[in-house]
């Protein structure tokens, strides 16, 4: 089992930055591939950014490209989504998450079915 949690939701106004945390416990992440997934009201989960453990390579979608940064820190078992030049369409409840790291491709890892472990969700609101 891998507990993770998330935090560093918030309101800000179009342009700003925030840092999300995500802090996982119960498991050597070494094997996983993290996940950071966004849900809009009325609209589905989706994949905002992802990284390989084991590599620290970073994935994203096209929406958030050149203003999202993902990472990880090894010794604290965090992963961390910094977002910057925030958009009134990046407001969601963004959620961390992780499975084992099977493919070596990173589409895969863009579908939300794939992914065994779940936060509990942060809010993200920006301002326009």
């Amino acid at each position: 089992q891998v507990q993770l949690v998330e935090s560093g939701g918030g309101l800000v106004q179009a342009g700003g930055s925030l840092r999300l945390s995500c802090s996982a416990s119960g498991r050597t992440l070494s094997n996983y591939f993290m996940g950071w997934f966004r849900q809009a009201p009325g609209k589905e989960r989706e994949f905002v950014a992802g990284i390989r453990w084991s590599t620290g390579t970073p994935y994203y979608t096209d929406s958030v490209k050149g203003r999202f940064t993902i990472s990880r820190d090894n010794a604290k078992n965090t992963v961390y989504l910094q977002m910057y030049s925030l958009k009134p369409e990046d407001t969601g409840v963004y959620y961390c998450s992780c499975t084992v790291d099977r493919y070596s491709g990173s589409y895969y890892y863009t579908r939300r079915s794939l992914y065994d472990y779940w936060g509990q969700g942060t809010q993200v609101t920006v301002s326009s």
